[in-house]
């Protein structure tokens, strides 16, 4: 039976969540804890970690569109929610990396600069982008609103497969320049 009240329910906190993490995340982005006294070594095991869960991330995005795509809707509805998951856990490395390192600039030059920056430009305002697309989109199918959750999850999905694919790529062209 669809839930036509549970999006609209949730629709208020769809677009709180969608402006408090960028703007929060850009926050602490620049926020560094040696500034306030704290003495914490940088986490520069971290990078190749959240690059792994982007990767990771990616794969369960296309393991859960086959499941969808096989009838089997349990298994979909679990990787979906393990998606979302480790697009948090993702989240909270990142801003912890940054709070505790400086960042890397990206020593390319030539064509390969302008390929970089067009990939990490599109990657973090896709981010943005996908953080209510996914919400909406898992909203709809908690409300069995299947129908308006298909039509969403045609452009959430591409987009977030995108996102998570050049966050490894991104990690992948910036990494020899890590100090």
């Amino acid at each position: 039976m669809e839930d036509h009240s549970l999006e609209k329910k949730y629709s208020k906190l769809i677009v709180a969540v969608s402006i408090i993490i960028p703007v929060v995340v850009a926050i602490l982005f620049g926020i560094k804890l040696k500034d306030f006294g704290i003495n914490v070594e940088p986490l520069s095991f971290l990078p190749p970690i959240y690059a792994t869960t982007n990767g990771i991330t990616a794969i369960v995005l296309v393991w859960a569109v086959i499941a969808v795509k096989n009838g089997k809707l349990k298994l979909h509805e679990r990787l979906m929610t393990f998606a979302i998951a480790l697009s948090v856990a993702f989240l909270v490395m990142y801003v912890a990396y940054h709070m505790t390192a400086d960042s890397t600039k990206f020593g390319g030059e030539g064509a390969i600069r302008y390929v970089y920056f067009f990939i990490l430009i599109t990657h973090i305002l896709l981010s943005i982008a996908i953080i209510p697309l996914v919400l909406i989109t898992y909203v709809r199918a908690l409300a069995k609103r299947f129908d308006r959750h298909k039509k969403i999850a045609k452009i959430t999905f591409p987009l977030w497969l995108y996102v998570a694919v050049t966050g490894v790529v991104v990690y992948l062209m910036i990494s020899p320049y890590y100090a």
